[in-house]
């Protein structure tokens, strides 16, 4: 069993940066792939940025290319994501999520077998 806690989620302004942390335990997840999703209100959960459990591969929504970064520090069990240039359409609750061996689809819901409660992201002036 894996458990997923999110953090590092607040009020910024627009321009402004954020980074979430997203802290796993129960067991090492040294070979899960790992995505962050995000839904806002009214609006269905979508993909933001998934890491191969390799930390070799990347992947990113097409609306936050080239604004955040996903990583993981394997050692500390800790999957980030680094988000600059904030937009207020970014505001959403964020959620982290895990998919163990064997692999699906980076971009698709139903391929992360395990989530996090989720942190708020408000981006207002």
């Amino acid at each position: 069993q894996v458990q997923l806690v999110e953090s590092g989620g607040g009020l910024v302004q627009p321009g402004g940066s954020l980074r979430l942390s997203c802290a796993a335990s129960g067991r090492t997840f040294s070979d899960y792939n790992m995505g962050w999703f995000r839904q806002a209100p009214g609006k269905e959960r979508e993909f933001v940025a998934a890491i191969s459990w390799i930390g070799g591969i990347n992947d990113y929504a097409d609306s936050v290319k080239g604004r955040f970064t996903i990583s993981r520090d394997s050692a500390k069990n800790t999957v980030y994501l680094q988000m600059n240039s904030l937009k207020p359409e970014d505001t959403a609750v964020y959620y982290c999520a895990a998919d163990p061996p064997p692999y699906g689809s980076r971009r698709s819901l139903a391929t992360y077998y395990y989530w996090g409660q989720g942190t708020q992201v408000t981006v207002s002036s």
